[in-house]
């Protein structure tokens, strides 16, 4: 594999000496000395004693090399009829304005800014002043719920919230202002003062002597430098979805997310300055945070904000309309987001009115790229689709093919490879490493590479206790899956949606594979449901294809000798149903673990960033109703009878 091996094999051998060779791309105050800070193990830091400033490495050294008036920030929302452009010189005067306003509201370096707005130029603003201040930003997904935004505010206690007055999407507005009003009423902790972007489709009324508007805020401040502060330091808190009771903080620090971004960017999107890259996510994901905001910055590239979804403004064209328009080099979205235009627009007839010359790849990561997905978007695209597999808490990349090092080939079902830093094992119970081809628990040896999450908020026991005792000395993914015999990684999901089928541990994501071959379907899933004979067993949903008019209880039969053939009679998969959509969250991961609670009876609370709460509502009476399709009591097969010596 060439240079990669070559890389891969020298981030494990010589971490220190790999990352000190990275950390030249960064501007420091103070140069690294020391590399990594094992003191404190298994809790790590790198680049000990170095310092630096986040926003200058993104917006003042591109200005002082000459780049002040390429295009840094191209604001497209097709549910304004806007678009506005912005080069890295009137961002950086509008970041460093903005930072004056903050701190002229007393932010000053090591405070918390929670930062609650829609995909708005603004909200780009907001996160780079903070880091020019040294301030920590924790963004919270515009249109989060109240209690949910109150349990983030009593954790990161900021000094201000900034918030934009609504969200505007293609059929609604959203108004974020009520729902900041109601947390900070159930919230403990008050904020001092609320910076409020008033946008037309919806004036928030304000609350005298906390509320001020972004106008006002920012009118007669005094643009404020960059502050210098430790690579250690928090740049970031960013809470990971779904969760209840405190909400789980990711930490991302100054120095180590800025090393490993910008060499992301170089090494696996094969992007460099002044190339166009688009992220198709939200600020309020990680996603947002590494890809549409701090890396193409830190690289000097032109980054893309899209204020829209991939159907619907106006139709399945809009990405194809978006990447010709502003003639992106570098796309990246999410498996559902293609899955959602392909349901729409099946043959991809939209695409060939855009001239996509320019796009030279497109990356895919989120949640499990199924081969039919994979094969779609590269055949109609023609250009080379990349699955990366990561997390919230790493930041960036695990795995992928790394184009900026080796274009090496792409097979459907895998992200391919480790990335180099990544020391990735596949592990059974007690630890040991698995055989190629055997499935396990996924693991990533200590220490993680810069850039990823060096602790929780707050929380140094609780990182240990969640991400770190169940293997020591390695941090556990929560993901299951295989390595194949040329050491591509196949993730076939959570390790919770691994089911038991009669002492039979089976993939759901491998059954999802099955079903999504078929030329009707348009995206499924499978869960494992109670089942008083085998503990659990299968069930799959699909959505089909526009125009597939497939007859449903024809194509249920189908699916199920499809799955029947392929994983074999120990699947015990019996049961198929259309439905005309699947819950999903607004990040567009399906909610899994929802439909089973439902199924089973079992409370399970629906988290708050629920894309459509009325597909969830219009799925209920289909997970807790009586089979669509049941094959004959007869048929049984010796190997799906109850065996008690597998676990």
């Amino acid at each position: 594999m060439g240079d990669y091996r070559q890389a891969y094999d020298r981030s494990l051998r010589d971490p220190e000496g790999f990352w000190r060779d990275a950390a030249e791309a960064i501007d420091w105050d103070v140069p690294p000395g020391r590399i990594l800070d094992d003191s404190a193990a298994p809790l790590y830091h790198w680049f000990p004693g170095a310092r630096l400033n986040t926003c200058h490495n993104a917006l003042d050294r591109h200005v002082a090399a000459g780049r002040g008036d390429q295009p840094a920030l191209i604001h497209d929302s097709p549910v304004t009829g806007s678009v506005r452009t912005y080069t890295y010189a009137e961002l950086r005067d509008r970041v460093a304005l903005f930072a004056g306003a903050l701190r002229r509201l007393g932010v000053e370096r090591g405070d918390r800014v929670v930062i609650y707005m829609a995909m708005v130029p603004e909200a780009v603003v907001a996160m780079l002043a903070c880091a020019r201040l040294g301030a920590v930003h924790s963004v919270v997904f515009g249109g989060f719920g109240a209690p949910e935004l109150a349990a983030r505010i009593d954790d990161a206690r900021p000094r201000v919230i900034v918030a934009s007055s609504c969200g505007v999407e293609a059929a609604r507005v959203v108004g974020y202002k009520s729902l900041l009003d109601r947390a900070i009423d159930l919230a403990e902790h008050k904020p001092r003062h609320c910076v409020i972007l008033q946008r037309p489709q919806l004036l928030a009324d304000l609350v005298p002597g906390r509320d001020l508007t972004w106008d006002d805020a920012v009118d007669g401040a005094e643009p404020a430098g960059c502050v210098p502060v430790a690579a250690t330091d928090p740049l970031y808190i960013l809470y990971t979805s779904g969760t209840t009771g405190r909400p789980k903080g990711v930490v991302r620090d100054n120095g180590g997310h800025a090393v490993a971004l910008r060499w992301s960017m170089s090494a696996i999107y094969a992007c460099g300055p002044g190339d166009v890259f688009w992220a198709a996510s939200d600020v309020g994901w990680v996603v947002g945070h590494s890809y549409i905001v701090y890396a193409p910055l830190l690289t000097g590239a032109t980054t893309v904000l899209y204020e829209g979804k991939p159907v619907g403004t106006p139709d399945a064209g809009a990405f194809w309309r978006v990447a010709a328009q502003h003639r992106v080099n570098v796309m990246f979205t999410a498996p559902t987001a293609i899955r959602a235009v392909k349901k729409e627009d099946p043959d991809g007839g939209l695409i060939g009115g855009y001239d996509l010359s320019a796009l030279r790849l497109l990356f895919l990561a989120g949640e499990r790229l199924d081969p039919q997905t994979y094969a779609w978007a590269g055949e109609r695209l023609g250009v080379p689709v990349i699955d990366n597999w990561w997390q919230t808490e790493t930041g960036w990349p695990i795995a992928a093919s790394p184009r900026g090092l080796e274009a090496l080939p792409t097979r459907p079902g895998t992200p391919s490879v480790p990335v180099p830093g990544y020391r990735v094992r596949v592990v059974d119970p007690d630890g040991a490493e698995v055989p190629p081809g055997e499935d396990g628990a996924i693991v990533i040896g200590l220490p993680l590479p810069p850039g990823c999450l060096p602790t929780l908020w707050g929380d140094d026991e609780r990182y240990r206790r969640d991400y770190l005792s169940a293997f020591p000395g390695n941090y556990l993914t929560g993901d299951g899956g295989r390595f194949d015999a040329d050491g591509y990684l196949y993730v076939m999901g959570r390790t919770d949606d691994v089911i038991n089928v009669a002492g039979h541990r089976l993939s759901t994501g491998a059954m999802e594979e099955v079903l999504a071959a078929h030329p009707a379907v348009a995206e499924c899933a499978v869960i494992g449901v109670s089942d008083p004979l085998k503990g659990q067993a299968p069930r799959g949903f699909v959505v089909l294809k526009a125009g597939a008019g497939a007859e449903p209880e024809r194509l249920a039969a189908e699916l199920v000798a499809m799955v029947r053939d392929r994983i074999g009679p120990v699947a015990a998969f019996r049961r198929v149903d259309v439905v005309p959509g699947l819950p999903k969250t607004r990040s567009g991961k399906i909610l899994r673990r929802t439909m089973r609670g439902i199924a089973d009876g079992t409370p399970v609370p629906v988290p708050s960033t629920i894309e459509d709460p009325a597909v969830l509502d219009a799925l209920r009476p289909i997970l807790t109703g009586r089979p669509l399709i049941a094959l004959a009591q007869d048929d049984q097969r010796p190997s799906e009878t109850p065996d008690a010596s597998r676990t």
